[in-house]
């Protein structure tokens, strides 16, 4: 037991090591950005990265806006189960995040699309769509980035061909976003 935790560790911190930095950049820039130009933000993810499309829409929703002169305007399109079954169950699954976009997306918004295979039709959809109608689109993928890194704008790839880790490096995406953005609202108060 001890090997297979020692094992998963150590290649979890070489997984950290190979994250881009320069693509984790353009992340926070384009949620700056994002906010400045006072454009809606949303994510979508499915399963694991669901959840951590609600994690990173709560932590840049309450987090990074409670003390901000200025609050993000972000949606996390995982969180109406009722509208996600209903979608799924008289159109399709992979329309459930398109047809949500259809009500909600605006030229200048941006989409931020996380799928660890990066092959998710549902997530590929959306950004489609959010292509089209002139939102910026950002994928967060595993693996070599599977056909988002294609789609999407940017795509930021975990480098790793583990599901877990991954997910790892996408919540650990997710929290330098979020702490960074809070720390720059305390750098903010502090000079007030």
């Amino acid at each position: 037991m001890i090997n297979f935790i020692n094992n998963y560790i150590s290649e979890l911190q070489q997984t950290i090591a190979r994250l881009p930095t320069s693509e984790i950049e353009n992340v926070i820039k384009a949620v700056l950005d994002a906010r400045a130009r006072d454009a809606q933000i949303f994510v979508i993810g499915n399963g694991g990265s669901a959840a951590t499309a609600s994690h990173l829409a709560v932590d840049m929703g309450k987090g990074a806006s409670l003390q901000s002169h200025k609050r993000f305007r972000v949606l996390s399109l995982t969180d109406n189960t009722p509208w996600l079954t209903a979608l799924g169950n008289d159109i399709s699954y992979d329309d459930v995040f398109v047809e949500q976009l259809k009500n909600y997306a605006r030229r200048g918004d941006l989409l931020l699309a996380i799928s660890a295979s990066g092959n998710s039709e549902n997530i590929l959809r959306a950004v489609r769509y959010a292509n089209q109608v002139g939102c910026q689109t950002i994928g967060l993928a595993g693996f070599a980035g599977g056909k988002l890194k294609a789609e999407a704008e940017r795509c930021l790839v975990v480098a790793s061909d583990h599901m877990g880790r991954i997910e790892d490096g996408h919540l650990i995406v997710q929290h330098i976003l979020n702490y960074y953005l809070m720390s720059l609202q305390e750098t903010m108060n502090d000079e007030r």
